[in-house]
């Protein structure tokens, strides 16, 4: 991933048409109802990536890794949800240039084994992207100095640091002052582009781009009455325009 900008999070094709009308540089396709990084139907995918086509890189969200031993399971869904989704295209839209996977549940269990196996079972192309949880303790995920050390091993050549619990505080709230910029800082020395996320309010935008990041992505701030509303080019716009830096 070789790109700076905004980052909108979209559900179907509807707000992906009104993310790229506001100037989003990346769309990203999850069900905010699923969680943080809920796999949205194979069918709204494939919505958004014919409404996108080539004209902006398009990414999706693949849900948790969670505290299942079977990878297998977790491997074949992810799978299955992508074939599906590669089927309904017929090439005749881009793949995804980046994948995700959440490590909510995975706390103390074998997790790098097991998101490498899930990665490994993907087809060639798109990058990985290791999620760290900046509410970790509360999702019970690994922490994000694991999640960094552990990221060029998996393969991945992108860190996104994101809240799991979007009922709780954002990015800002949920830990002390300094991390979010810290663990910027070591997945940089690790050669990682970084992506911010965490129900970052649009007046917290220029902080969140404040961190270094390349890529700052939200949903929240660009919906009409929240995550859940519906995403709004109007708000985009205005969102596009205070992240230039």
């Amino acid at each position: 991933m070789n790109w700076r900008g905004l980052l909108v999070s979209v559900r179907d094709a509807v707000e992906a048409a009104e993310a790229l009308e506001g100037g989003a540089t990346i769309i990203d396709v999850k069900e905010p109802r699923l969680g943080s990084l809920g796999a949205a139907d194979p069918e709204a995918i494939a919505a958004v990536a014919l409404v996108v086509g080539t004209r902006r890189p398009w990414t999706m969200a693949c849900g948790e890794l969670g505290d299942d031993a079977a990878d297998v399971s977790v491997a074949g869904s992810i799978r299955s949800r992508l074939d599906r989704v590669l089927a309904l295209l017929h090439h005749s839209a881009a793949r995804p240039a980046a994948v995700k996977i959440g490590l909510a549940g995975a706390a103390g269990t074998d997790w790098r084994r097991r998101l490498r196996a899930v990665f490994d079972s993907l087809p060639a192309g798109g990058d990985r992207v290791a999620v760290a949880y900046a509410d970790w303790e509360r999702a019970a995920a690994p922490s994000p100095p694991e999640v960094i050390a552990a990221a060029a091993g998996l393969g991945c050549s992108v860190l996104l640091v994101d809240t799991f619990d979007k009922s709780a505080g954002g990015l800002f709230e949920c830990c002390s002052p300094g991390m979010p910029a810290g663990w910027v800082a070591a997945a940089r020395a690790a050669r990682l582009q970084v992506a911010v996320a965490g129900r970052i309010a649009p007046a917290e935008i220029p902080a969140a781009w404040a961190l270094g990041p390349d890529v700052v992505a939200v949903r929240s701030a660009v919906c009409f009455n929240g995550r859940d509303g519906t995403v709004q080019s109007t708000l985009v716009r205005r969102a596009v325009s205070v992240s230039r830096i």
